[in-house]
This record gives C-alpha cells, structure tokens and sequence, in this order.
C-alpha cells in the first residue's frame, strides 16, 4: 500500500497490516471483525469516535514503512 489516507477503508488497512488493529482498539472501535465497521473510511470511523483523523494516519504510515 502506498500511503493511508483519510478515505481508506479500514478493512483494507487491516488486511494489509493487521498489526494496526491496536490503534483502533485505542480510540474505542472494538468491533474490527464488524462488515460496518470494516467498511467505513478512517475519516468516518475517527468522526464517530472522536479522534484526530489527521493524527491517525500519521501514526499509521508510519507503522507500515
């Protein structure tokens, strides 16, 4: 994968780096296996946890390098 950015679905992050799925658990989206929530961009996902967008792909790119 290239670059994650806000509009990526979280199940393609997932499936390429299952090691991500703690960064997840941290902002409160304890449902990984959902198809709902597998299906929602990381943008949509941060929205409704209220998390930083922004702050998360940062610390996302920076684990798949």
């Amino acid at each position: 994968m290239a670059e994650i950015t806000k509009d990526t679905i979280i199940g393609d992050i997932l499936d390429i780096c299952p090691d991500s799925a703690p960064y997840f658990l941290e902002m409160g989206m304890h449902c990984l296996g959902c198809p709902a929530s597998r299906g929602e961009t990381l943008e949509e996902a941060c929205f409704v946890h209220g998390t930083d967008a922004d702050a998360l792909v940062e610390k996302l790119n920076a684990l798949i390098k």
